[in-house]
């Protein structure tokens, strides 16, 4: 189990994702050459975890900045106290912020060192199931505004990603399981071996020391390392394949129902029942088999996570979705499947389909 797992991401600023337990020590070598300063961005929640790094940034001038949990702490008022910090700190080009903690600090640890003084070297060490496959990998930073999720950001690629598996032992199983939402549409855009490992483990053994666990994490990771890599700034794919907006598949709706529930709801959450929802759409405007959306269904639900939700009215979400990033003037676009590993691009779906497979999501049985 001590074992390393390399997944290089060979951007035009190539890193390194390194996957394993007690990785932590290699934190030091990640660091740019000529660091003095290195600030810590952590949620008050994790201050337990902060011990180590004591030892392990020796002789550097270490800055703790402690932000909200959660999305909480992805707002403007949250980033410009950090920047302030950073200006008391005198933190310079040449030094360097670790982010620490899961999807959401991620997102906002990235947008602080991607936007202090255009751009310092940010290396993340996520401590989520979540973090580990979606936000620390591929460049992407945001935060929140009054409008939706993630409408302020910018591409900022790490200097490389530390995922310590060992991280994961005191996550609350919610959260295990809310990050597999990430893992399992993985599956369904590219890795069909994720949903057969999904259906053929139970629940219960998906712990922070179960190989499959493992595999699960590091086939997510290469899935989206395969993808930035091809497009990292999401300008497109080739031969039909929607590039980086692939990632994107079932988000559309996920963040008009983190939005409709105050982001109450966990991402994974949000991104299963997403995900479900393009199912049927697709279903309804491409022909997408009952089989593969009956398996959304089933691969979602096996872990624990929803697949029926009708929390919101229709209206309500419609309105959050038509100002989703993928949009195109008043033109919704998702990311539906043709069939499974076959993404494409759904551009300007009739608001009948739209509402048939909200009313499909809502039934629990499905359609």
């Amino acid at each position: 189990m001590n074992h390393l797992t390399v997944i290089p991401v060979t951007t035009a600023a190539p890193y390194d994702v390194v996957v394993g337990h007690g990785i932590l020590d290699r934190l030091r070598g990640l660091l740019p050459a000529g660091v003095q300063r290195v600030a810590i961005i952590t949620p008050e929640s994790l201050e337990d975890l902060l011990e180590p790094f004591a030892d392990l940034l020796e002789g550097l001038d270490v800055i703790v900045l402690q932000v909200p949990d959660g999305e909480e702490a992805k707002n403007w008022e949250v980033a410009a106290a950090c920047w302030e910090s950073l200006g008391e700190e005198g933190f310079t080009r040449s030094d360097a912020v670790v982010t620490l903690g899961g999807g959401a600090t991620t997102d906002l640890g990235g947008f602080v060192a991607a936007t202090w003084l255009r751009g310092v070297a940010v290396i993340h060490i996520p401590t989520t199931v979540l973090g580990m496959v979606d936000a620390a990998v591929g460049g992407k930073t945001g935060i929140n505004t009054p409008a939706g999720k993630n409408l302020v950001g910018s591409f900022h690629e790490p200097a490389g990603v530390l995922c310590d598996l060992a991280l994961l032992a005191t996550l609350p199983r919610a959260e295990v399981v809310a990050g597999l939402g990430e893992v399992v549409k993985c599956g369904f855009i590219a890795d069909p071996r994720i949903l057969e490992l999904v259906e053929s483990t139970e629940p219960s053994d998906l712990t922070a020391d179960s190989p499959v666990l493992r595999e699960l994490v590091e086939r997510a990771i290469r899935v989206k390392a395969d993808v930035v890599a091809g497009d990292l700034r999401e300008t497109g794919g080739v031969d039909g394949h929607p590039g980086r907006e692939v990632l994107n598949y079932g988000h559309t709706l996920a963040h008009a129902i983190e939005r409709a529930t105050d982001y109450s709801i966990r991402h994974g959450e949000a991104v299963a029942l997403g995900c479900v929802y393009v199912a049927e759409l697709a279903a309804r405007a491409g022909g997408l088999s009952p089989e593969l959306v009956a398996r959304h269904r089933t691969a979602f639900g096996k872990v624990g996570l929803p697949t029926s939700w009708d929390g919101a009215d229709f209206e309500t979400l419609l309105a959050t979705m038509r100002v989703d990033k993928k949009a195109r003037g008043n033109q919704l676009r998702f990311v539906v499947l043709e069939d499974l590993a076959r993404p494409v691009v759904l551009a300007g779906p009739s608001e009948e389909d739209l509402r048939a497979a909200y009313s499909a999501l809502s039934d629990r049985q499905g359609s």
